[in-house]
């Protein structure tokens, strides 16, 4: 599949899961119905709260759950691909309470083809001087994932992964074509680093960033920037979702990977050093 159209979710999530839910299961239907074959959801689709306590007593269990299944057979009945940004489950390890933060891809038959738990937790102080401390509540992830597909080969990460380019560079080295970056990005860091990071990232691997993104204010004193984008391989922002939740579309053109690979073949310039 050369070219398709996609459909990233913006939204305003709450700590209503059941509210949640029930607003991703319109979305993904007027999505498809304007004709989209990939719908890809912000991190922490079904569920947003500041406190790591309420997400913990939200979380899902270790296999979705039925919000999961229900899902799998939207994707199935309506013949469309799924990333589901994030969900948050238990893990079932009662030696560690914490959750994980994890990506759900989605085949158009119903499938989970893939599943990715962030690796980087977002340990900072913003410059307000908000401390948030993601490894108090989330265990990380471990794995770079990427997965081939109908829709190209595909890398997942989440969110804060996105600061980190040798992960991007593992991703494209492995032959991924997109990298999805589902996330809930703070408005405060948000106005100056997001949109340059997310460009920096495809320019610096050729490939198609696309970045489904939470917006507004959020139960436990969130705030979200929202401009959730799609980026092509040539670092052009080909939509952008503005600061109101909505469904932001793209077309997506496979065959600009390997024409921009092939102007400017970074991914196989690659040299060792000594470390200073």
């Amino acid at each position: 599949m050369d070219k398709y159209k996609i459909a990233c979710l913006q939204a305003n999530t709450s700590n209503d899961l059941a509210a949640n839910l029930s607003a991703v299961r319109a979305i993904i239907r007027e999505a498809a119905a304007n004709g989209a074959q990939w719908v890809l959801t912000p991190e922490y689709t079904l569920m947003m709260d500041g406190s790591g306590r309420v997400m913990r007593d939200n979380a899902l269990p270790a296999d979705g759950g039925a919000p999961l299944a229900e899902l799998k057979a939207m994707a199935r009945e309506l013949k469309v691909w799924l990333l589901i940004g994030s969900l948050t489950l238990r893990t079932g390890d009662d030696a560690d309470t914490r959750i994980v933060n994890r990506s759900f891809l989605i085949s158009d038959a119903g499938e989970t083809v893939a599943t990715y738990d962030k690796i980087h937790m977002f340990d900072v102080t913003l410059p307000d001087g908000k401390v948030i401390r993601e490894s108090s509540a989330y265990r990380p992830g471990d794995k770079a994932v990427t997965v081939d597909t109908p829709l190209g080969k595909i890398g997942l990460t989440i969110c804060y992964d996105l600061r980190f380019p040798h992960l991007f560079r593992t991703l494209a080295q492995a032959g991924a074509q997109i990298i999805t970056v589902p996330s809930s990005f703070q408005r405060q860091t948000g106005k100056a680093h997001w949109q340059p990071l997310l460009q920096a990232r495809a320019i610096e691997n050729g490939c198609w960033i696309i970045a489904p993104a939470m917006c507004g204010e959020h139960a436990g004193n969130r705030q979200t920037f929202g401009h959730t984008l799609v980026v092509n391989p040539w670092g052009e922002v080909v939509a952008d979702g503005g600061e109101e939740p909505g469904i932001v579309y793209a077309e997506i053109d496979i065959a600009r990977v390997a024409k921009v690979r092939g102007m400017i073949p970074s991914l196989t310039h690659d040299r060792e050093y000594e470390k200073a």
